[in-house]
């Protein structure tokens, strides 16, 4: 809750589908559904659009929470990555 309080407006993504990964180039693109964020809060669904980057410059613009929850599988925090492109919305 504190990254999405913090950020004016943004996309905080819920669901991602599809391949998109230049394994070359290291471009990245991917199908995406969440929540649209205006001014710290999540306000309206959002569907269907695409988000893209460079995985380089996605890692190096990483900001964790600190909500990783160890009770599943799988395990990550939440992340806040600036400097995305969303398309589609």
């Amino acid at each position: 809750q504190d990254l999405i309080g913090s950020l004016k407006s943004g996309f905080y993504v819920t669901e991602v589908f599809g391949q998109g990964v230049d394994m070359v180039t290291g471009e990245y693109s991917r199908g995406a559904s969440g929540f649209w964020i205006e001014n710290g809060a999540l306000t309206y669904p959002v569907a269907e659009v695409t988000i893209a980057s460079n995985l380089k410059t996605m890692f190096l613009n990483m900001v964790p929470a600190s909500d990783l929850d160890r009770n599943f599988g799988t395990a990550a925090p939440t992340l806040l990555i600036e400097g995305m492109t969303l398309a589609g919305a």
